[in-house]
């Protein structure tokens, strides 16, 4: 093993949001030739504490100023550490087997001390987080090639890798021209870069046109259990419906039940419903400060099967809000528009992501399009009105026949 010297010049690729970059990464050994190459864009969400039961979830990307001290690279193993910020890291363990490398293991640090990224946050602890990558079967020689998202969730962290291009144990300092491409690719080009909404609106506006017309979503029942010998800690349904741009195009997708996957997790103060097909995936967050529970933040990605991956993030959300201990409900059509460029359509909602019974429904708070009680009102004070105008009307018309009899007289 020896340390290497290195040549570090980053790239920040333009979008017309400028909320991701591409972090161009060159590596050099002691004899100043090219042994570790990486060309990639990463976004983390982190959720932690700022109070007695109250969260907060940020989402940064990785900035361009960064160090990389600690970086290594060896004949069979070798490691990429990426420094930013205040006392944050970003780690990538390489290993070759025989004619082909692999990701071991993925480590992301971060420092709840740094105010600028985490405010208000009740510890000073550093964190960290270890996962493993899909980036495996790497052929030596070759880079590995992927557009389409990875996503690592590990506890109250979610890591987004997208646009990568990487290669370890680069053979004669020079970068390959040939590629190992990820099986995501296969059917998926290119990826959108990850758009941050700095707020989010509820509204009853219909929904994009999109050709053919879609059928009414179905609706799905979800649940977190914790352990097989719990019961759920966390429960959904609804029908779900995705509106998306791709290029001038407005096009709709349906999330497809019986062919979704559900994950999570639940924890005293927020709980995440994940649901994974092969076109879409969604990651809820939920949070509550002790009487109150609402949805915080969605990360959504969209695979069609033609076209550009979607990425989207709201981390600034305050919508579907109850008391701790009931459920929210709204079984009217609902639209969330989640950034410019994609927005949910919800069917028949009804969520509890927190102290359920029994894995039972609580009693319900109802949406406002739901609650037909404020129709009294309004139909009430039409009728009184409608009798006013009548009244005025007749009145009015009293009063012309009784002046035009005295003028006859």
């Amino acid at each position: 093993m020896f340390r290497c010297a290195f040549l570090i010049f980053f790239l920040a690729l333009g979008n017309e949001l400028h909320l991701s970059h591409g972090t161009e990464v060159s590596v050099n050994n002691t004899e100043n030739k090219l042994c570790l190459y990486a060309n990639l864009m990463v976004n983390f969400s982190v959720t932690y504490e700022v109070g007695v039961n109250k969260n907060e979830t940020v989402l940064f990307v990785l900035p361009e100023n960064v160090t990389t001290e600690g970086s290594t690279c060896d004949n069979t193993t070798s490691t990429l550490k990426l420094s930013f910020g205040y006392g944050h890291s970003w780690t990538v363990e390489f290993a070759i087997k025989n004619k082909t490398y692999q990701v071991d293991t993925i480590v992301f640090s971060y420092n709840l001390n740094d105010s600028s990224v985490f405010p208000n946050s009740t510890s000073n602890e550093t964190m960290s987080v270890t996962g493993k990558s899909v980036i495996t079967n790497v052929s030596v020689d070759t880079y590995y090639s992927c557009k389409s998202e990875d996503v690592l969730t590990i506890e109250s962290v979610i890591q987004t890798l997208y646009d990568v291009a990487l290669q370890a144990f680069v053979i004669n300092g020079s970068k390959s021209d040939k590629d190992t491409v990820c099986s995501a690719d296969m059917t998926s080009t290119t990826v959108a870069p990850t758009t941050v909404a700095p707020t989010t609106t509820v509204t009853t506006t219909a929904a994009p046109t999109s050709t053919p017309t879609l059928p009414t979503p179905t609706t799905g029942k979800y649940s977190i259990t914790p352990d097989v010998n719990s019961t759920a800690c966390l429960i959904a349904t609804f029908g779900l419906r995705i509106g998306y741009k791709q290029g001038d195009k407005e096009e709709t997708i349906n999330l497809v039940p019986n062919m979704t996957e559900v994950g999570g997790a639940c924890r005293a103060n927020s709980s995440d419903l994940k649901l994974t097909s092969d076109t879409i995936n969604i990651t809820f967050t939920f949070s509550n400060d002790g009487k109150k529970f609402h949805l915080h933040a969605l990360n959504v990605t969209v695979i069609p099967a033609t076209g550009a991956t979607v990425v989207a993030a709201n981390t600034n959300m305050s919508i579907w809000a109850a008391a701790v201990g009931s459920s929210y409900m709204c079984n009217k059509e609902q639209t969330l528009n989640v950034t410019d460029t994609l927005t949910l359509y919800t069917f028949e909602l009804r969520v509890q992501p927190f102290e359920v019974n029994k894995g039972e429904f609580a009693t319900a708070h109802e949406c406002s399009l739901d609650d037909t009680s404020i129709l009294i009102p309004i139909i009430v004070g039409a009728a009184l009105a409608g009798l006013i105008l009548i009244v005025v009307i007749a009145y009015v018309i009293g009063r012309r026949k009784t002046y035009v009899g005295y003028q006859t007289l």
